[in-house]
């Protein structure tokens, strides 16, 4: 037997099943599961390639907000990024502190809705979710930048670009979690490497003297001048939060602990670390470069665009290959940094899911082992977010950054809430305490500071998002009261009347005329005719065939085949007055070999489903033939 035939188990049929076959692999049994789990450099290359792609545009937002207040200010830019990198470790600290805690995963929604209250939970997870979707679209979005600034000709096809490449990692990722690692682990690898070698670069030529500081000396009088005491430090604080897309993307390897091979959460720990480690270097080193060269952000808009990165690979080097090479690595990974809302947003639809506040549908797991009904969500709500706004990463991000750092701070204040309720205290308290606080901050800073670039559409699709909980919850309880075997329910006895429906008279109605008989004895055989010169030939068709059972001839001036059916079945159903009553309708239907042949059928029998579908005491049941 080939590996290939033992891991499925089984295989599909159909023209669409064979082609899901030959595109996303066979069907994998549930027993080979283990196999799909992620080691840690894979699982690095899946879940950390959101936050090691912020760093990539981090630095760059920061410039942004401190180019307001001329050259000087961009002294600031250093200091800002170490306090950025200080609350990386603190957040890291945190989400180490989680998985450890919870080593079955869930995150943020598990941590708050445990210690801080289901409503919290549900913030978080709303929060997160949304998250998840700009994750993709600002990833895909910066690297429709990355390739422009290597081709400005293309600015015009940055939406056809982002839209492709999330179609192409939608594919990737319904194949499977391990093949989806596979493919991401190189490029991400590739990044780190030659970013570092930048950075490597920057540094040799500062220090042996290759190159001489062009950002002007920070110039006290000239900076604060326009600004004194308080104003001055939420200048600063608006900076800062800005530069907080750094740590997007941190939470989702404790999201995800159970996509790791075992230990889990063990190897969990290790990645993240790692990944704390690697971020470091390359935020503070692309945040120093960029100051010590004198680079200047440009604006989106510019016909000439190039981003912060591109301009201190060109300050060094020139436009030679290990700029196209940095550039391409770059737009890979950014491209390929929407994996962890991959990732993660199936993971977290799933638990929210079971809980009753999802659709039931995200918590099955396809047979390729990953969730593929949140796969093709979040591709279709990601679509929809970057061609809403044109794929301009500058437009997304004021959005991007609240609802991650909501869920950091509900998630750090849960665990604060998880040492509390142990009845001990630990200094790990009392990071998670000051991590909770300083993303609070952040939060409210966003929003105020970028209430007009968009900040207040994430709060207003996480109330969105949360009606939608709220509402579905309220669906499932009611369907589960309803459901409910109650004291004194049994099964009660049924009468039935069966119409057969008669299309014409063919040698398919006479296998629906044998199997009506076995239903029940009162049959009824239903015809329905435009035109009213036919009834004679109908009737002596249907003496010859010698069915004992009467013909029902409905006429239909109006040239419905539906509708002289359904009300000839409300009839019935009010001529029986008993809600034990029930009306079988059956349909005769044929199958040809070949399915794409039943475009050619008139197909009335699916019509007459969808049309009977709502009414009670009515059984539709198919009998088919197959040609």
């Amino acid at each position: 037997m080939k590996p290939e035939e033992t891991k499925s188990g089984g295989s599909r049929t159909g023209v669409l099943g064979r082609l899901s076959h030959r595109l996303l692999g066979s069907p994998i049994h549930r027993r080979f599961a283990s196999h799909e789990r992620m080691v840690i450099p894979i699982a690095l290359a899946v879940f950390a390639s959101d936050a090691l792609s912020s760093t990539a545009y981090a630095s760059e937002e920061i410039m942004h907000q401190l180019k307001a207040q001329g050259p000087g200010a961009m002294w600031y830019l250093v200091p800002i990024s170490g306090a950025l990198i200080l609350l990386l470790w603190t957040v890291i600290f945190s989400y180490y502190q989680t998985i450890n805690a919870y080593p079955k995963g869930g995150g943020s929604y598990r941590v708050s809705s445990e210690n801080l209250g289901k409503s919290f939970g549900l913030v978080a997870g709303a929060a997160l979710l949304i998250g998840y979707v700009l994750t993709v679209a600002v990833s895909v979005s910066a690297g429709a930048s990355a390739i422009i600034a290597m081709a400005p000709g293309t600015h015009s096809f940055a939406v056809l670009m982002a839209c492709s490449a999330v179609i192409g990692i939608t594919f990737v990722n319904l194949r499977g979690a391990k093949e989806s690692g596979a493919v991401f682990a190189p490029p991400t690898y590739s990044f780190i490497l030659l970013i570092g070698v930048v950075i490597g670069l920057g540094v040799w030529q500062a220090t042996m003297g290759g190159a001489e500081r062009a950002m002007p000396e920070f110039d006290a009088s000239a900076t604060m001048k326009p600004l004194a005491g308080l104003f001055l430090a939420l200048f600063l604080f608006k900076a800062f939060a800005a530069g907080c897309t750094a740590l997007t993307g941190t939470e989702a390897i404790a999201d995800g602990v159970m996509a790791f091979k075992a230990p889990e959460a063990r190897n969990a720990s290790k990645t993240i670390v790692a990944m704390g480690c690697v971020m470091s270097v390359l935020f503070g080193g692309i945040s120093w470069a960029a100051y010590y060269f004198g680079i200047t952000p440009m604006e989106f808009t510019d016909a000439n665009y190039r981003p912060v990165i591109a301009q201190i690979v060109v300050e060094m080097v020139g436009e030679g290959w290990l700029f196209y090479a940095t550039q391409v690595a770059t737009a890979m990974i950014l491209v390929l940094a929407a994996n962890t809302g991959y990732a993660d947003f199936p993971r977290l639809s799933m638990f929210i899911a079971r809980d009753g506040y999802m659709p039931r549908q995200l918590a099955s797991l396809g047979d390729r082992l990953v969730y593929q009904n949140g796969i093709i969500l979040l591709a279709v709500l990601s679509i929809v977010l970057i061609v809403a706004m044109r794929a301009d990463t500058h437009a997304l991000l004021p959005m991007y950054a609240i609802g991650v750092f909501l869920s950091f701070t509900l998630s750090q204040a849960g665990m604060v809430r998880w040492w509390k309720k142990r009845g001990r205290t630990s200094w790990k308290k009392y990071v998670s305490l000051f991590g909770a606080i300083v993303c609070g901050a952040v939060v409210i800073v966003q929003l105020l500071t970028r209430w007009t670039e968009g900040s207040w559409i994430t709060i207003a699709a996480i109330g969105l998002v949360m009606y939608g909980f709220i509402r579905i919850k309220r669906h499932y309880d009611y369907l589960a009261r309803e459901l409910n075997i109650r004291p004194g329910d049994e099964a009660v006895t049924y009468t039935t009347t069966v119409l057969l429906l008669v299309p014409r008279l063919h040698r398919g109605v006479l296998k629906a005329i044998s199997y009506s008989r076995t239903v029940s004895d009162d049959v009824r055989a239903v015809h329905v005719i435009l035109d009213s010169d036919s009834v004679a030939q109908v009737k002596e068709e249907w003496q010859k065939i010698g069915a004992d059972m009467p013909l029902v001839i409905l006429e239909s001036p109006y040239r419905s085949l539906i509708r002289p059916i359904l009300e000839y079945v409300d009839q019935t159903i009010e001529e029986a007055d008993d809600p034990n009553h029930m009306v079988t309708v059956i349909v005769a239907e044929a199958v040809p070999r070949n399915r794409l042949q039943s475009l050619l059928h008139s197909n009335v029998g699916l019509f007459l489903k969808l049309a009977l579908g709502g009414r009670r005491n009515v059984v539709i049941s198919s009998v088919r033939y197959f040609l």
